[in-house]
């Protein structure tokens, strides 16, 4: 059985500072504090791209190699570029997050939790079996996706 892709999607968390008495010209952003933005599985295979889905946490598929294209396709999924891979995600304590995981070169969804083990990175869960067998990955923070 060929290992299963999981992919991410995230939650922009709020950091609120206090207002100066004058505002800057030019607003600087702030560096990245939540899941919302571009991972990177650990094959370098799949970027996701995590955002709001109605209140909730979702990731869609951004780039994907031709093997797991192909992988996809072995697995029923025609078109991986734009498919939900990260479903439904609630925040349910600090940096850490329920929802599912569809694994498209399996063609199923499994029960999933996110949580950041440290900053840049995103650590996807999923599970079947009522938790009996679980897999995990490490995916990492990108500025884009390959070759764009």
């Amino acid at each position: 059985m060929k290992p299963a892709t999981l992919t991410m999607t995230a939650v922009l968390l709020a950091v609120a500072t206090p207002g100066a008495a004058v505002a800057p010209a030019v607003p600087v952003p702030a560096p990245p504090t939540g899941i919302e933005g571009l991972w990177m599985n650990p094959h370098g295979t799949v970027a996701v791209r995590t955002g709001d889905c109605g209140g909730r946490l979702c990731g869609w598929v951004a780039w994907a190699s031709p093997q797991a294209i192909q992988d996809a396709k072995d697995g029923g999924v025609d078109r991986l570029v734009g498919t939900e891979l990260l479903e439904d995600y609630s925040a349910d304590g600090a940096e850490h997050w329920s929802g599912s995981v569809y694994v498209p070169d399996m063609g199923r969804s499994f029960s999933s939790t996110i949580t950041r083990p440290a900053p840049g990175e995103l650590r996807i869960r999923g599970c079947f079996i009522g938790g009996l067998f679980c897999k995990s990955q490490t995916w990492q923070r990108i500025e884009k996706v390959p070759n764009a």
